[in-house]
């Protein structure tokens, strides 16, 4: 009988991060979100382990710059909340690349991440920038080509 191999499974401890920068300027919303997602996530490791944030740090520089196609301009609709009775907003994509950017991304790549603790985990690593512009030159940042 064949000796059967133990499958791996991920340890906190032993989870080896890396900083990636990601430049949004005229790239896609939905196809760089999926993108900066799996690296989150840690889908791009042989380490991956589900239930164990195994990913990887992604600055995205250029929020500002980045595109949509057909009438989402005017059609896509954001939604957030004061937590106070009534206090429902809705801003259409045009209205929020002005005023915050930043939160487009942050939006579409929440989507796509596991709900709960987990994803709240490693939603933290992400880091988005409106402009060129970033401070996080100490962290020997990879350029990442998406």
């Amino acid at each position: 009988m064949k000796k059967m191999r133990k499958t791996y499974s991920a340890k906190r401890e032993n989870i080896d991060r890396k900083w990636y920068l990601v430049d949004a300027e005229g790239k896609i919303l939905g196809r760089l979100a999926t993108q900066v997602a799996t690296i989150l996530r840690g889908k791009h490791k042989p380490t991956y382990t589900p239930h164990v944030d195994t990913g990887d740090y992604v600055v995205v520089v250029n929020a500002k710059k980045i595109k949509v196609t057909g009438k989402k301009p005017e059609q896509k609709i954001y939604f957030r909340h004061s937590a106070y009775p009534g206090g429902a907003r809705y801003e259409v994509y045009a209205d929020v690349l002005e005023k915050h950017p930043e939160r487009i991304l942050h939006a579409a790549v929440l989507g796509m991440l596991p709900k709960g603790k987990l994803g709240r985990k490693m939603l933290k690593k992400l880091k988005v920038v409106a402009g060129a512009e970033h401070k996080f030159q100490a962290q020997k940042l990879e350029k990442l080509e998406v």
